[in-house]
């Protein structure tokens, strides 16, 4: 018999600012955090406006200064929204058995900056002077085993690559960890710095990127008939999840339930999506099948909606395929519309809005939606919250590589 599984802590890096409370009151206010590209020089780029995480790591008390030049920007990410998840579940790892808890963090790509500082390195300095960090800085598994490191969590420990749908995917196999006996915690979700100068050449360049130059606000317009692409974003979105009855054993505050997961792959376009939904519509009806619910059980989803013309036609098809007539009485949004797409990041991120709805009854905006496309023609919860009890949600997740995967949480 499965377990089942609490979600008790969360943990953001965004665009928006952290930690998760003041995330929340922008969000609901309808605010965006897209805004010009300061990390690099992008005078050369024609997209010059993206999802920045402006921070300063020296100062967010997750490494000192010589460890933090041993770590990529991503999992710096990692770190500090694993601290910020495993601070609000008030666990206290050191009670804990560490072959009981365990760290999934997923991540689209990894270090990139790391990366391209270092091949930069090679080309113009020699091969000695490569750092020896290049290895462990850029590897996509870099932020769990520090966060592993952090609070010496000995359980499964490893991390997802798939595209878009990373931070889904890991909060996914975390959920199985824990449902079927292998760990008791997990600290989970992704982490992504993909805001870097090959990043956004490669994006811009493949024409996926939205070219709104002179209104970057609004530049992310999810469902909208004049979207034209996403917004390249960073960040980190982490959970922890524990068994339902460790979590009220000891206490914790739990936010909702994680019922369910579903994962499936297109096995088409690599970076299109099936037109008409089949892969992403079979992950959603395997993750209300895994939480034992059925489609008119549902209030709310929380959509991919990366303001793609073909991605937010091919969601709203596979979710009229899974929800039939309930599918005109659900409310939808998109976090992107604030944040840009934070890639391996945003499942993680769209989770703990996920889990927020459901604690606090009120769904989040989709702003920037001025004119729905006559294709997108369900209830994207246009600019502005709306109060709502909420006792089921979904969190859908769609990546490169026809990567499908969907989350279902629910009022305990």
């Amino acid at each position: 018999m499965k377990r089942r599984v609490a979600v008790t802590g969360l943990g953001v890096v965004t665009s928006l600012g952290r930690p998760v409370e003041l995330f929340w009151e922008k969000l609901l206010r309808g605010e965006s955090g897209v805004g010009p590209i300061t990390l690099f020089d992008v005078s050369g780029f024609k997209v010059q406006f993206g999802g920045q995480v402006h921070w300063t790591p020296e100062n967010e008390g997750i490494a000192n200064p010589k460890e933090l030049r041993r770590l990529d920007r991503f999992t710096q990410f990692a770190m500090a929204s694993a601290a910020d998840a495993v601070r609000d579940s008030g666990i206290d790892f050191s009670k804990e058995d560490p072959h009981r808890c365990g760290v999934i963090i997923g991540s689209g790509i990894g270090g990139l900056s790391e990366f391209e500082a270092q091949h930069e390195r090679l080309l113009t300095k020699g091969i000695d002077k490569v750092s020896p960090f290049t290895i462990p800085k850029l590897m996509v598994n870099s932020g769990s085993g520090h966060v592993s490191s952090m609070y010496g969590i000995k359980g499964p420990n490893f991390s997802v690559a798939t595209a878009c749908a990373s931070a889904a995917n890991s909060i996914g196999e975390a959920l199985r960890s824990i449902q079927y006996g292998d760990s008791d915690v997990m600290v989970t979700g992704g982490s992504e710095a993909a805001l870097t100068p090959m990043g956004l050449a490669g994006f811009q360049n493949m024409r996926a990127l939205s070219f709104r130059t002179d209104s970057p606000q609004q530049a992310s317009r999810p469902f909208d008939v004049d979207r034209d692409g996403f917004v390249l974003a960073e960040g980190a979105g982490v959970v922890v999840l524990e068994e339902l009855e460790h979590a009220r054993r000891r206490g914790a505050r739990i936010y909702c339930e994680l019922m369910g997961y579903g994962a499936s792959g297109d096995a088409g376009h690599i970076t299109q999506p099936d037109e008409e939904g089949r892969g992403a519509a079979r992950a959603m009806a395997m993750a209300l099948a895994d939480a034992g619910r059925n489609p008119v059980d549902v209030q709310y989803i929380n959509t991919h909606g990366t303001s793609t013309p073909l991605g937010d036609k091919a969601e709203t098809v596979a979710v009229k395929r899974v929800f039939g007539e309930h599918a005109k009485r659900l409310a939808l949004s998109s976090t992107k519309s604030h944040l840009g797409h934070t890639l391996g990041a945003s499942g993680g991120i769209e989770l703990v809005v996920c889990s927020l709805t459901v604690a606090k009854g009120v769904i989040t905006p989709t702003i920037n939606l001025d004119t729905p496309d006559p294709d997108c023609d369900l209830d994207y919860t246009p600019k502005v919250p709306r109060d709502a009890k909420v006792d089921v949600a979904m969190s859908n997740s769609f990546g490169f590589g026809g990567h499908n995967a969907s989350l279902v949480v629910g009022r305990v």
